[in-house]
């Protein structure tokens, strides 16, 4: 049988971790495949730039149209990343009967309710599991692997980036702002890094994750995403301190009023799983009734970790080649017509323990405004630190772990304790995850 042929858009670090893994594996992917993978046709901007990988017998352009609309590209994979001219190129395959692969979690997140929508009525396939999570097969465990279940909750640390920041801090003592220096130059960040310390990124990800686990169009624009930007170092050491550790989470979670879809920094107790994962590296926790807790650990990023779920999807696309579409295993998990109405809760119908740091004035009576506070508003206090001032300060930290109570409470809570006179910062509130069944 001859070999399937497939376009790249975009030869840099993803596309070229693409040639090499499909070059090295080539026998091994046939064996799977029941066909060779072969890469006839590549765009690029620049053609003179250096490579990763081997161009030899690649048809190179700097015009990604001309690689959509080749007639010999049976599979384009998209991997150039953003929303346009991504989402116009994809569309333009799709349109030409072509299946397509993406490792491009934005343009799914934002695009992908459209964009299934078109390679239904042209039944191809849109393979996106590089999309979350780079290398870890977490797409197709949520979709096949864990099909007899339901699923009660996701929670994953889903941007490398962050979690490397996070952990420099915690294991080295350093500021956000130099691990952040430090994260661009190693290549982690880019020169502009709002997408993954603002939590942006991960919201992407958090979003298909959800619409695949709980069987709900996709819908990043009701999603919450709060950045990592206002932790400290004290935060960190104060949450060590309390039993805890700082990650910066992704949590989907079904209740019985609809889903929560939220990403913020956490607090996770120091025994569990997530607590545990470390510099860049991506875990994501599935809660299912039947299995119970499943982990998926590993790369989250990286040219051949990532072209690992790019190469496994053109496996799999080429596997469907001869398939029946009607049989094909839906996109979001669910069949197009079976997709649940389910609302996304606004945070302050969601539900948390929280950690609280404040900074007060050195006088009788601020501890007891504050603990008087919470009380109205039915806010239980599982721990408190009161720290010694700095020599010379006139100001105390104070550190306050609270109970679970409804988000909207501890906003009318934060905002009367900030309006105390003996108050002198913005209280600064972080969400804690115990990742339990509750």
């Amino acid at each position: 049988m001859n070999p399937v042929n497939v376009g790249l858009l975009g030869l840099g670090t993803v596309g070229g971790g693409t040639v090499n893994v499909l070059q090295r594996n080539a026998a091994e992917i046939t064996r799977r495949a029941g066909r060779g993978i072969r890469v006839t046709h590549a765009a690029a901007r620049n053609l003179a730039a250096p490579r990763i990988c081997s161009t030899d017998g690649i048809r190179l352009t700097t015009d990604p149209f001309e690689v959509v609309r080749d007639p010999d590209v049976q599979i384009v994979a998209e991997l150039i990343g953003g929303y346009e001219p991504a989402r116009e190129l994809v569309l333009e395959a799709i349109a030409h009967g072509k299946h397509v692969v993406t490792a491009n979690k934005a343009l799914i997140a934002l695009h992908g309710n459209e964009i299934f929508a078109a390679a239904r009525e042209q039944g191809v396939v849109v393979a996106f599991e590089a999309a979350v999570a780079g290398g870890i097969p977490i797409i197709k465990a949520l979709r096949e692997g864990l099909a007899a279940n339901q699923i009660d909750w996701v929670a994953g640390i889903i941007n490398g980036t962050g979690n490397f920041i996070l952990t420099e801090m915690r294991d080295k003592g350093r500021d956000f702002a130099d691990v952040l220096a430090e994260a661009q130059e190693l290549g982690y960040a880019e020169a502009d890094p709002t997408f993954d310390v603002e939590g942006i990124d991960a919201a992407h990800k958090l979003t298909i994750l959800a619409s695949i686990a709980f069987g709900i169009p996709l819908q990043f624009d009701r999603a919450y995403t709060e950045g990592i930007t206002r932790i400290t170092r004290d935060d960190v050491a104060y949450a060590e301190e309390l039993g805890y550790r700082i990650k910066h989470l992704g949590v989907a979670r079904r209740n019985g009023a609809g889903i929560e879809l939220r990403v913020h920094p956490t607090l996770i107790p120091e025994r569990r799983l997530l607590a545990n994962v470390d510099g860049v590296m991506n875990a994501v926790l599935v809660m299912a009734d039947a299995v119970g807790p499943t982990l998926y650990y590993g790369a989250g990023a990286g040219a051949e970790p990532t072209a690992s779920s790019v190469v496994a999807d053109l496996v799999e696309v080429t596997r469907a080649l001869t398939s029946d579409p009607e049989n094909r295993v839906p996109h979001l998990a669910f069949q197009p017509d079976a997709m649940a109405d389910l609302p996304i809760l606004p945070m302050e119908a969601i539900q948390s323990a929280y950690y609280l740091r404040l900074l007060a004035k050195d006088r009788p009576g601020t501890l007891a405004d504050v603990t008087r506070i919470l009380a109205e508003r039915g806010i239980s206090i599982e721990a408190i630190l009161q720290k010694e001032p700095a020599e010379s300060a006139t100001d105390v930290p104070v550190i306050i772990l609270t109970h679970c109570v409804r988000e909207g409470e501890m906003d009318s809570a934060i905002a009367s304790i900030e309006a105390l006179d003996s108050i002198i910062a913005p209280v600064n509130r972080i969400r804690v995850e115990t990742l339990d069944a509750r």
